[in-house]
This record gives C-alpha cells, sequence and structure tokens, in this order.
C-alpha cells in the first residue's frame, strides 16, 4: 500500500489541495500526524477536505487546544489568538471530528504520533539527543512524527548504536532497509525550516520506500485570507519565509 504521509496543515487549505493535486493517484491512504487546524484561515475547510478522504489522523497540540484540553494561556500571544478565533470558528462537526482523534496508533511496522513517542501531543523533536531518548518508547521499526515543521529522519547507526540524524533529499525514494528510525515528513501549511514549500512525503508499506517531497503553492491567496479574518501579522508574514 502507498501511503501520503501529511502534518501540521494547520488550517491552510490552499497548501493541502496543492499537495493532494501533486501527489493525485500516487497513494492508496492518506496517515495526517495532527494539527490540523490552528494559525491559519480555513479550520473547517481542512477539516472537510480530509474527511472525505481514506484517512487515518492523530491529535495535534493545536487540535487539543481547538478544543479547551490545553491551556492556552501557555502559548504564545499570536498562537493563543488563532486559537481563540479557530475555536469560535469551527463548526460542531468539525470540532466532534477533532474530538474523536487518538493520540497515538500502531499500525503494522509502523508507529504513529503527533510530537513524540514519549509525548505525543506536546514535545519538539528538535536534536539528535532529544531522538535518542525516545527511541525506547516505541516498538515499532520505525515512528512517523510531526510538531516540529521540520523534514528530517533520525536513525540509529549500526555501528555504535549512536542516533544520527540526516536531512531529506528530495524527490529520492530512500529505503528504509529495517533501521530503527524516527522520520518527519515536514508540515504541509507552516514550514519552519527556512523553505516556504508545502512538504510532505509518500511511503510505501510493500516495498519499504519513503520519500520526502515539497512543493509550491499561493502563499499570497492564503495570506490574504488572513489578513480578512484579522489574524496575527507575524503568522501571515511568516508563511512566506518559512519560518
Amino acid at each position: 500500500m502507498r501511503i501520503l504521509v501529511i502534518s501540521d496543515i494547520h488550517a491552510n487549505l490552499t497548501a493541502f489541495e496543492a499537495v493532494l493535486q501533486h501527489s493525485q493517484g500516487e497513494w492508496d491512504f492518506v496517515w495526517c500526524l495532527g494539527d490540523v487546524v490552528g494559525y491559519g484561515p480555513d479550520p473547517n475547510e481542512c477539516v472537510e477536505r480530509l474527511k472525505e478522504l481514506p484517512q487515518l489522523c492523530l491529535a495535534g497540540n493545536h487540535d487539543w487546544a481547538a478544543l479547551n484540553r490545553l491551556d492556552v494561556s501557555t502559548f504564545n500571544p499570536d498562537a493563543r489568538r488563532a486559537v481563540e478565533w479557530t475555536q469560535a470558528t469551527l463548526t460542531p462537526a468539525n470540532t466532534r471530528f477533532l474530538e474523536a482523534l487518538p493520540v497515538t496508533f500502531v499500525i503494522g511496522d509502523y508507529t504513529l504520533v503527533h510530537a513524540s513517542p514519549r509525548e505525543p501531543i506536546w514535545e519538539y523533536i528538535l536534536e539528535e539527543s532529544i531522538a535518542e531518548l525516545n527511541f525506547p518508547h516505541f516498538e515499532t521499526p520505525y515512528c512517523f512524527v510531526g510538531h516540529t515543521h521540520q523534514p528530517i529522519i533520525y536513525s540509529i547507526a549500526a555501528a555504535d548504536g549512536k542516533t544520527q540524524s540526516s536531512k531529506p533529499q528530495y524527490d529520492e525514494p530512500r529505503a528504509l532497509n529495517g533501521k530503527r528510525q524516527i522520520i518527519n515528513p515536514g508540515s504541509i501549511g507552516q514550514p519552519r525550516d527556512q523553505n516556504p514549500k508545502a512538504a510532505y512525503g509518500i511511503l510505501d508499506t510493500a516495498s519499504g520506500i519513503f520519500e520526502h517531497r515539497r512543493i509550491p503553492y499561493n502563499i499570497k491567496a492564503v495570506q490574504r485570507r488572513m489578513y480578512d479574518y484579522q489574524l496575527p501579522e507575524r503568522l501571515i508574514t511568516r508563511l512566506e519565509h518559512g519560518i
């Protein structure tokens, strides 16, 4: 089976549709690693588009924030404003969809979480030392995570057992080879690796091949909608810089 692996859509329908169009015909099922909503101008549209697809979706911290399952006073002021706007905008049906999302899912050789296997909702795996601490917290060969908005792969080196990281080579299929790995496909709706293009991945479970991808989308159209809804300026401008 071929899987479209996505994360951190963040209510950015334009980027989401661009990914679906770019990957059309290449996958049978969708794994969404959470944060369908938050930051962006299209929370209902993104939830409804996701519901149309054959998919498995996990809960992310912004999904939980929209449900008041997290204390939003801990968010920075811009993120908090976006959360409050999202809460007021979501329809009851889409709120119920988010309420039903699991925080962890294991399917075959793959563990799926939003943030980390150790702390599925909130922990950021941003460096090798944090990844190393997380390997004991899942039993499958591979774990897919999102949350950081930065595509990367952490793996255990065969020679010394140390955790090492590797940046993606886009559009180059990569054999997983049974080596334990934590894989982040990056963010569709709000990349933070100085690359504004939407990020996603394609996994072939039969062959054990994974491919990172990046594609451009109409950022200006998203920014215009954000201005219309008076969302915070910093959230609007960061989209064009990928930060």
